[in-house]
């Protein structure tokens, strides 16, 4: 199954030393990064920081493998991780799964 696992990181050179290891790795495929501006709660305080947005492309299978590099790799105590399925183009789907490593 493909799927998208989402992150954020402080900064983009974090973001880009992730999604190189992720591609180089074989986990995922694709990751797209984007400065975003996030507002959330931490330690009962609200904070408001620019971030970097990564979408990470890959399969199921490798799931942990990406959790694993992200938590190993990321500067922050408590990194969002999450995913979901997604469909779309068969051809784009097939490209997913040929380059991430099974």
């Amino acid at each position: 199954m493909i799927i998208v696992v989402h992150t954020t990181t402080a900064n983009m050179d974090e973001a880009k030393s992730i999604a190189n290891a992720l591609v180089e790795k074989g986990f995922a495929a694709c990751v797209n990064m984007h400065p975003i501006t996030s507002v959330y709660k931490w330690k009962g305080n609200v904070e408001e920081e620019g971030e970097v947005e990564l979408s990470i492309k890959t399969t199921s299978e490798m799931l942990e493998k990406v959790k694993k590099t992200i938590n190993s790799m990321h500067s922050y105590e408590l990194p969002a991780l999450v995913w979901w399925p997604i469909d779309g183009e068969k051809k784009y789907a097939k490209w997913i799964t040929e380059c991430v490593k099974q």
